[in-house]
């Protein structure tokens, strides 16, 4: 097994992006069975899918939460830490929320 090497900050961000798309599934995710997660990982980036088969969400959500806010960060959170998010879903096939991370 290799060990990767990423600053502070980059893994910081991964963990917060990952953990947020995650909890999104467990939370939002109506009539999943579960989700997979799919790591890629490169000698300076990192690309992860989180998949479901819920009933969809409106990909357009995720827009700046009210500051005293306590819900209704996850989808911003993840667009203000990664790189290249893209976000796909469907009431039939459920949802996928990509994103990547550079390390350098």
């Amino acid at each position: 097994m290799t060990t990767l090497r990423v600053d502070d900050q980059a893994g910081a961000d991964l963990e917060i992006a990952l953990t947020e798309a995650c909890a999104n599934v467990v939370k939002h995710a109506s009539g999943a069975d579960g989700y997979e997660v799919r790591l890629d990982v490169g000698h300076d980036h990192c690309s992860i899918d989180v998949v479901d088969d819920g009933t969809g969400f409106d990909p357009a959500a995720g827009t700046a939460p009210a500051a005293t806010s306590e819900r209704g960060r996850g989808l911003f959170l993840i667009r203000a830490l990664a790189e290249n998010v893209r976000m796909q879903s469907s009431p039939r096939t459920g949802s996928l929320i990509h994103f990547e991370k550079s390390f350098a």
